[in-house]
């Protein structure tokens, strides 16, 4: 499991199963997030919208979900040197 370095993610100790290996990512390299990835994705499809209300907003977010399919989860969330990097950074 991947965490980041927000101060919110970092207590005294933490107890992890043995299966669970818990890796730090180095401060300030969003680019190892996942989750950034995916809202990059997200305000790529939002950034010429003009929705006046948040019932737009809504509406068109929904509209941007609605077209993301299993297969296009993996390519926004994953790939290969973010784990590598990770690794890397651990050791």
């Amino acid at each position: 499991m991947q965490f980041d370095q927000g101060s919110f993610h970092k207590i005294k100790t933490l107890d992890c199963p043995e299966n669970i290996i818990p890796i730090f990512q180095p401060p300030h390299s969003p680019e190892l997030n996942q989750i950034e990835r995916f809202w990059e994705f997200l305000k790529s499809k939002l950034q010429w919208e003009n929705c006046k209300t948040l019932a737009q907003l809504r509406q068109k977010l929904d509209e941007i979900l609605e077209t993301i399919t299993p297969e296009i989860i993996p390519s926004l969330t994953s790939d290969e040197f973010i784990f590598e990097a990770l690794f890397s950074a651990a050791s």
